[in-house]
């Protein structure tokens, strides 16, 4: 009898993680994106019906459970007889014997062929895993009945929000990591929190091994997989899009209708997306081409500018040792404050980033990124920084926010450099405590205010006015000796 807890009904301005991040084709279990967005009043309805506001599950005996928020999610379902499962779990598969796998479940087709392949290749159990990292309740919804569908053993649905944005979000807000100047590692972050929990489940299961849904194009693989090595190296790790003959849609849904596995009914997206609490990643269809400008009404978190209102709205960020604790005065918990600035930016049209960026495998792409609640958070404190860091300190400390970046974006979350240069980024942040007033109007963030007891500003020194610290007649000696190496080579080149 299947066994169920609440799930977490903790409402998001963000997307589903639809399992790893997919390139093959750009509809395989996304959201797609009807209608024109011409107001934050549409934009709104729009998320309300991708997300819904409650999330309800029938178990096995016909008890509903609602979802509460801030619960941890976990649908277990009960295990297939031996007749039920063919003697998949006694034999060895076509290529090779594994006792049970941890799979990387969305719900979609991919993940839903991926099942019976793995029972038919490895002889194996699998247990679906599902990380809600705060895309949406509607995409968790329906995920009991679609793995027990496919031939899966458990269902395991964990909520890993406020892990996500405590754990890895602020650490890169801190560090000031943005890849290649404008991405701010919306993908890149999630990934080691949802393998991470993976290698949980599977210990938690007796499992021998994990396996994910990326394509062997993408960063995604790569992502997954050395977290795993750095968690727990005797895993073994399947990628069925490096094994299978599987070429696209049309050999999925074949492949499903062979093995008797439901094919999710979902409207085909043109788009290829991934989103979280953090951001919505747009890619393919006209995006492959980056002379091409952006549909309007393929945003799905953010108005265009041109809507946004007419008015200006003033937030105030309280940031205590580099990370943000409150908003205009209200403390919150890391998901719910970010929760509540991606709808205040996304009224407001914030966070909207168009980029060609450089993949690990070498590759380019071009992505559009929405990320308001992000680019407010990253103004703020970079803003309080220019209070609180001097120089030295804040030129070594965007040097190394570069490497940070690369670091996660790479996948080596769990490297010792990324640890070590995580551990400077605290200590040099310690300072870094205070508030910043920023004003949204129309796509734009103004600084308009920023206080902090650890400011090292003197208006004192700073003013145009004579003062005892500074005599501004030692700024010839200082203007002699700074500028020696000039006047030496003048001389030599007269």
């Amino acid at each position: 009898m299947a066994q169920l807890k609440s799930i977490s009904a903790l409402s998001s301005s963000n997307l589903a993680f639809h399992g790893p991040k997919r390139e093959s084709y750009p509809d395989h279990g996304k959201v797609c994106c009807p209608g024109k967005l011409s107001s934050f009043q549409e934009l709104a309805a729009r998320k309300s019906e991708l997300q819904g506001n409650t999330f309800a599950v029938t178990s096995s005996n016909g008890i509903v459970t609602r979802a509460h928020n801030k619960q941890v999610i976990r649908a277990v379902l009960p295990t297939y007889s031996e007749t039920e499962l063919s003697g998949s779990t006694k034999e060895r598969g076509l290529r090779g014997k594994l006792n049970k796998v941890v799979l990387a479940y969305s719900g979609g087709l991919d993940t839903s062929v991926i099942v019976p392949w793995l029972r038919e290749n490895y002889g194996c159990d699998v247990v679906c895993f599902t990380a809600d990292v705060g895309q949406g309740l509607k995409e968790l919804e329906g995920l009991e009945k679609k793995a027990k569908a496919s031939g899966a053993s458990q269902l395991v649905v964990k909520d890993l929000k406020e892990e996500f944005v405590n754990d890895y979000i602020f650490p890169c807000l801190r560090a000031g990591a943005i890849y290649e100047r404008k991405y701010l590692l919306g993908t890149s972050m999630a990934r080691p929190v949802i393998a991470k929990a993976m290698v949980d489940v599977a210990k938690e299961v007796g499992a021998d091994a994990v396996a994910h849904g990326c394509t062997g194009k993408g960063n995604d693989q790569v992502r997954f997989e050395l977290t795993f090595f750095a968690l727990n190296p005797k895993l073994n790790v399947v990628a069925p899009w490096r094994e299978w003959d599987i070429r696209g849609r049309e050999d999925a849904i074949e492949y499903a209708k062979k093995h008797n596995v439901p094919v999710p009914v979902t409207k085909k997206s043109i788009y290829s997306r991934d989103g979280n609490l953090w951001h919505l990643s747009h890619e393919g269809d006209i995006l492959e081409d980056p002379e091409n400008e952006p549909k309007k009404d393929m945003f799905m978190l953010t108005v265009d500018p041109e809507d946004a209102p007419n008015e200006p709205e003033y937030v105030d960020i309280g940031i205590v040792s580099g990370i943000p604790v409150s908003v205009n005065g209200k403390k919150l918990s890391p998901a719910s404050l970010l929760d509540h600035l991606n709808q205040i930016g996304g009224k407001h049209g914030i966070g909207r980033i168009d980029m060609v960026e450089n993949r690990l495998v070498g590759m380019k792409s071009r992505g559009v990124y929405e990320t308001p609640g992000g680019t407010i958070l990253f103004a703020a404190a970079r803003e309080l920084e220019s209070l609180t860091l001097d120089r030295e300190t804040m030129q070594v400390k965007d040097s190394l926010a570069l490497k940070y970046a690369e670091l996660v974006y790479a996948g080596r979350w769990f490297d010792p450099l990324r640890e070590s240069l995580d551990s400077f980024m605290g200590e040099i942040s310690k300072t870094t405590t205070g508030s910043v007033t920023l004003k949204l109007y129309k796509g734009s963030i103004t600084v308009t205010s920023r206080k902090s007891p650890y400011s090292l500003y003197r208006q004192d020194i700073s003013s145009f006015e004579s003062g005892d610290v500074y005599d501004q007649a030692d700024a010839a000696g200082f203007i002699r000796l700074y500028g020696l190496p000039i006047r030496v080579r003048a001389m030599l080149d007269s």
